[in-house]
């Protein structure tokens, strides 16, 4: 199958230099837009979707940052490489930080131009392939939930085998799995799907607890009629036990006792999440057995992220492409190093705010140590010192000190080195 020919835009006011760019890019099959209006420049990435975009800074009667920084709005994943001249140098650099890919120099040769294009061009289908990739995964049958490990995929594929029919289902797994995830995913694919989903949270105080899954009863149900339980409302649909474990004796009672006397009034799918261990609790008699019989018929098991540290990567790439909205961004070794080694005690759920905050705070496309938090900088390393250099030991420990220091002179004094020697390993470290 024959590659397209890359489209390409040259925006530039001197002509001869468009006639260079035409003649030295057709010859390689690109297809070429050369213009020296940048107002008509500006209308034509309106209109035309553009692999590749060579961009002059010093124009009339609109300059080449302003087409920039509308390209990087209307057309974020278009590559755009700067023309410029000596004189434009340091403008040239502000528009590499605003997003442009690189730098041609005037006066342009040539074989230099064609070299480079085709580089220029190797990127841009490289990158566009990529997110394509991502996008394919995150549009799948298996709604949001990304990953590779074997375990996880089993559990999915097993809620979807489980999704047409009518039965019960525990999830369980630790606090930010995505159990609820599940649940919502089961609901979707179900014959239910356009009937109610509705999710109740048993870890609340009895009382509100019984309110919210039966509704007022006796005087307090006359006066406020309208108001209704959860069971009633989830009729036909999903009823959602988030931590069933947290059931208070009385409430087990009377939900099981809903369960078996409006069998033929009420037509709900149950599905619970826990996080505990609930063998424990029917050994000591805190939970039902025949209630835990009703509501376990399948039972699905979400595991924790560290154990599966392969999909650190992957879910990085999700998590940035949500965030970032198109902006490029990626992980150094050590930043990636260190979130596999992390333990993750709020699983994806924290995973996600990590990376968050680590996008807010890097000033370039590179996240690096110094933008994750403390507990995964260093001490996620204790349990694992004899595994890194004595290299990462002096890095780790020099960063804790000017974490917690905010003089250069005191952070020296405390490490027992000159400041000299502080700068220097500052430099060395990057930090």
């Amino acid at each position: 199958m024959k590659v397209r020919s890359p489209r390409v835009l040259v925006v530039d006011d001197d002509k001869y230099l468009l006639e260079v760019f035409k003649i030295s890019l057709e010859v390689l099959d690109f297809e070429i837009d050369a213009i020296s209006d940048s107002g008509k420049a500006l209308a034509l990435v309106s209109e035309k979707d553009y692999d590749l975009v060579f961009l002059d800074l010093k124009m009339q009667p609109i300059d080449g940052m302003q087409i920039l920084k509308e390209i990087k709005k209307l057309k974020p994943d278009t590559t755009v490489i700067i023309i410029s001249g000596n004189s434009g140098l340091d403008d040239a650099l502000k528009a590499v930080d605003l997003g442009a890919y690189h730098i041609l120099q005037k006066p342009v040769q040539i074989k230099e131009l064609q070299f480079f294009a085709k580089k220029a061009w190797e990127y841009h289908a490289i990158k566009s392939e990529l997110r394509e990739l991502k996008e394919a995964a995150f549009s799948s049958k298996k709604g949001n939930f990304i990953s590779q490990n074997s375990n996880i995929t089993n559990s999915v594929d097993t809620a979807l085998k489980m999704a047409e029919s009518n039965i019960n289902i525990l999830i369980r797994g630790e606090s930010g799995t995505g159990k609820k995830l599940i649940a919502e995913l089961v609901h979707q694919k179900s014959s239910r799907a356009n009937k109610p989903f509705v999710v109740v949270n048993c870890n609340v105080p009895e009382n509100l607890l019984e309110q919210e899954l039966f509704g007022l009863s006796g005087e307090s149900q006359s006066q406020m009629a309208s108001i209704s339980g959860k069971l009633e409302e989830a009729h036909g649909g999903t009823l959602v036990l988030d931590e069933i474990g947290e059931l208070s004796h009385a409430i087990q009672s009377r939900l099981l006792a809903a369960i078996q006397n409006s069998e033929n009034k009420l037509d709900i799918r149950f599905i619970s999440t826990t996080k505990i261990n609930i063998e424990e609790t029917l050994k000591e008699k805190l939970f039902r057995d025949d209630l835990f019989n009703r509501l376990n018929e399948v039972t699905i098991k979400l595991i924790p992220l560290r154990e599966r540290p392969d999909d650190i990567e992957l879910l990085f790439s999700h998590f940035i492409h949500r965030f970032q909205k198109g902006k490029e961004m990626r992980l150094s070794g050590d930043a990636f190093h260190l979130l596999k080694l992390y333990r993750w005690p709020g699983n994806v759920l924290e995973f996600k705010n990590v990376i968050h905050r680590a996008a807010l705070l890097t000033k370039t496309d590179v996240i690096e140590p110094i933008h994750l938090p403390d507990e995964i900088q260093f001490r996620n390393r204790k349990d694992d010192m004899d595994l890194i250099t004595l290299e990462e030991v002096e890095l780790i420990h020099i960063k804790k000190v000017l974490n917690r220091t905010t003089d250069y002179k005191v952070a020296a004094k405390i490490l027992g080195i000159d400041a000299a020697t502080l700068w220097r390993k500052r430099k060395k470290y990057k930090i």
